[in-house]
């Protein structure tokens, strides 16, 4: 590769406060759930595997950049580069001391668990406060070897999880006894880690037995909220990846939200699945409704986040004017563009004779905060498995 193309792209990561290392190669890992199987809705670059020399710049552009107040900068997650488990490089253990050692700025990153447990608990000692850590536990279950194949250890998982580094541990349900089970376990090992449940979305590109396994998860979702809620464990318990509870937890604010826009009845405007169902029930014919599937994701994805303009022009049919969620476009390079790196101004001239309006009240800050506000085991089991009214709200039929 062109080591031009290479440090612009590595310059255009850190601008959007990544730390992009890359194993130069596809994740070995292969999980079968992972949602990066076919990355191809988004533009990448095939990345070398990160050097001693590629490092050294990479640490003087973030030694520039100034240090904000609750700021993270991303070890993983590329924007431009393909997502892996960078833990598996042999120097990402050295280069995050390095990192740690030399700035004051703060790291997050989510791993499956190949950090070595003696090393990155002895650096969340060392360096208080400064290290976020997601661990994607996963699962702990019968399910791990099928879905992991490549995956660390239950051992080495709970050795990372027996020690102060992990802020949160990220599992799911996948049928009876599985969620609930994970969260005893993980709870007994570690009091005081965050414990984020849920449902893996199975997507286009997932094998049918895995997105088999996934359903099955989301059917025994609530069973398993409600043997957790009862266990009591002191741990913060939060609900994730699930939109359609999501957008049920949060109508009020998306009511509130929408009646702001002050949009007139014969107004069309953009809205995915979940939220025309909340707003079909509550603010029926306020306006037009037109429902955008995510189809550049496919599989069960409904979220207006990951909506692409791509999903949007397939909509389109003889509407003159569109509102949009700022939400779609709101890339956090600053530049208006969605998840496949299309801008509003080049969706724009796809329809010269079409308008669109952007609603910025329905943003990425508000989507954010409502997820952690709302999204608490005790909120799901109260007000959507025992509230009567989600019956119907299911039942909203979308339009074909």
């Amino acid at each position: 590769m062109d080591s031009e193309v290479l440090y612009n792209v590595l310059r255009q990561e850190i601008k959007e406060r990544k730390i992009p290392l890359s194993l130069g190669k596809t994740c070995p890992v292969k999980c079968a759930f992972c949602y990066e199987k076919d990355h191809s809705y988004r533009p990448t670059i095939d990345a070398p595997m990160t050097t001693q020399e590629h490092w050294e710049f990479i640490l003087r552009e973030i030694q520039k950049a100034p240090t904000r107040e609750n700021e993270a900068w991303l070890l993983g997650g590329n924007e431009y580069m393909e997502w892996t488990d960078l833990f598996l490089h042999p120097k990402a253990m050295d280069w995050l001391e390095e990192f740690l050692d030399t700035t004051d700025k703060k790291v997050m990153f989510f791993t499956v668990g190949y950090a070595r447990p003696d090393r990155i608990n002895r650096l969340a000692l060392k360096y208080p406060g400064r290290i976020d850590f997601e661990l994607s536990v996963i699962t702990l279950g019968d399910a791990r070897k099928k879905l992991m194949p490549h995956g660390p250890s239950v051992q080495q998982v709970l050795q990372i999880l027996d020690g102060p580094s992990v802020t949160s541990a990220n599992f799911y349900s996948l049928g009876p006894d599985t969620m609930s089970a994970d969260a005893k376990i993980i709870s007994r090992v570690n009091p005081r880690c965050v414990l984020w449940m849920g449902c893996l979305t199975p997507l286009k590109y997932i094998d049918e037995p895995t997105s088999e396994l996934m359903r099955t998860g989301r059917r025994y979702l609530a069973q398993e909220a409600e043997k957790i809620l009862e266990a009591a464990p002191p741990n913060m318990l939060q609900l994730h990846t699930e939109s359609y509870i999501t957008a049920w937890l949060n109508r009020k604010k998306i009511l509130k939200t929408f009646d702001a826009c002050e949009l007139e009845k014969q107004d069309w405007v953009v809205v995915s699945g979940n939220v025309y169902r909340i707003l079909n029930m509550f603010r029926r014919n306020r306006a037009r409704y037109l429902y955008v599937p995510n189809a550049a994701l496919g599989g069960d994805s409904d979220c207006t986040t990951l909506l692409t303009f791509e999903d949007v022009a397939k909509r389109l049919n003889g509407q003159s004017m569109v509102y949009l969620p700022k939400v779609i476009m709101e890339h956090p390079s600053g530049v208006e563009r969605d998840i496949a790196g299309v801008t509003f101004e080049e969706f724009k001239t796809w329809f010269p004779r079409k308008r669109f309006r952007v609603l910025h009240r329905v943003n990425t800050t508000l989507s954010n905060t409502k997820l952690y506000e709302k999204g608490y085991v005790k909120n799901y089991i109260e007000d959507y498995v025992r509230n009567p009214l989600t019956k119907k709200y299911e039942q909203v039929a979308l339009p074909t």
